[in-house]
């Protein structure tokens, strides 16, 4: 697509992300990007938008010629999909902010793609207002990505923010954040981690060419989290944060999940407060990098979308560089974790899981160990997210030389130093 071609756009959804799209595309006439018509699904409800704007038929966008780019920015994943899909045969430019639509179809999109030659961007996706995917593509193409830590999901940290500054209860976080936009009416997705796990998908994809769905990655959200977890946070000198992660594996492949975690208050992690999102990428010769902004809201999200759209001028596509161009990576969970686990009853924690136990506090109300214990054994069991148990990642949670570590901890023993 030329760069002086103005895009001529059809837009599904007219939510708080299509709207404040609309209102943005208003105030930036330098773009020459205009709406020319905005699917909807119920016609009756009140739009600040003049009436002509709208209509219910979806073919009057896919099938317009003059239209030579679709936005889709509604919460329908199958519909979402479908209306890609369509608009990439038809030989339109897609951008797209629905992460549970790609991540839950990557293959397919990725050959479509390949096969239409045609744009499809989704930078809003992953972190709203950040382009880390943009970054990821370019920046980090030939340099050594060691590991990636974010904050992917602003409600989550909106509601652990609440709990640790404010000491509100869980569902006095949550209701708050309900009532400022920043988590749905059923927060399920995000609360449960879904929606965290469904944007890492993405971000695999383009930090090391990992083809990936959700359901194989182990994943948690805050549900679990109990006030008493905060409590200890505290009295460590840290935070609880629902942290994605990756690294890259001495033995090879990489580890990944989606899990809370304590974060230590220089971590800068630790600085991400409320509806932020933050992404921390250490590289072998860039070090540590960081990156900050608004997770969460209209206006955030709508100029991640924004962006997208003005790359559309330069025929601006994703190479998946770490996919096509160099050997990709594998998933692998063969990792041990070291976790913290609060609990009421111990015959609820199946202790012959973990490798060891470094710490054990019974009280009366809560109970609390500290351990190692293998990631596919958190896969193959839902004993940490049930009963009131809470588990959470120590800071540096992956142990990759585990003999090693073993044979150290028993000569400790032996010593009668541990």
């Amino acid at each position: 697509m030329s760069k002086h071609k103005e895009l001529v756009i059809g837009m599904f959804g007219f939510g708080v992300v299509g709207e404040g799209l609309y209102r943005v595309l208003q105030q930036t006439p330098s773009l020459k990007a205009s709406i020319k018509k905005v699917c909807i699904k119920h016609p009756g409800k009140k739009r600040n938008a003049p009436a002509e704007l709208f209509t219910t038929d979806k073919d009057e966008l896919l099938n317009d010629k003059e239209i030579n780019v679709i936005v889709e920015v509604i919460d329908d994943s199958k519909a979402a999909f479908e209306i890609v899909k369509t608009a990439l045969k038809n030989k339109k430019e897609a951008v797209s902010s629905s992460k549970k639509m790609i991540a839950e179809n990557l293959p397919e999109l990725l050959e479509l793609q390949l096969k239409t030659g045609r744009s499809f961007l989704y930078e809003s996706s992953a972190c709203a207002s950040i382009p880390v995917i943009r970054n990821l593509e370019e920046y980090y193409d030939n340099d050594l990505l060691h590991s990636i830590r974010a904050i992917v999901n602003g409600s989550t940290n909106f509601i652990l923010t609440k709990i640790f500054e404010e000491n509100l209860s869980f569902k006095e976080a949550l209701l708050l954040a309900q009532q400022l936009g920043f988590a749905e009416s059923d927060p399920t997705l995000d609360v449960e981690g879904f929606d965290a796990v469904n944007k890492w998908t993405l971000l695999l994809n383009h930090a090391y060419g990992i083809v990936t769905s959700p359901d194989k990655i182990l994943f948690n959200g805050i549900q679990t989290i109990n006030k008493s977890d905060a409590v200890v946070a505290r009295a460590r000198g840290q935070q609880i944060k629902l942290v994605a992660q990756a690294k890259k594996l001495i033995g090879g492949g990489v580890g990944a999940f989606v899990l809370p975690q304590f974060v230590t208050n220089d971590s800068p992690l630790a600085f991400v407060k409320n509806e932020y999102n933050g992404c921390v990428i250490e590289s072998g010769f860039a070090d540590q990098q960081f990156f900050y902004g608004k997770g969460a809201g209209s206006f955030p999200t709508a100029s991640a979308v924004l962006s997208d759209i003005s790359a559309l001028r330069y025929g601006y596509k994703y190479e998946y560089k770490k996919l096509y161009h160099h050997e990709p990576h594998k998933l692998n969970d063969d990792i041990y974790l070291k976790v913290f686990v609060s609990f009421n009853d111990l015959a609820d924690i199946p202790k012959d899981d973990f490798e060891w136990i470094e710490q054990w506090h019974a009280q009366e109300d809560r109970k609390y160990l500290s351990g190692v214990i293998h990631l596919e054994k958190l896969k193959k069991s839902n004993w940490w997210k049930e009963n009131g148990t809470s588990l959470i990642l120590e800071p540096d949670p992956i142990i990759e030389n585990i003999e090693e570590r073993k044979l150290k901890k028993k000569s400790l023993e032996l010593a009668g130093l541990v």
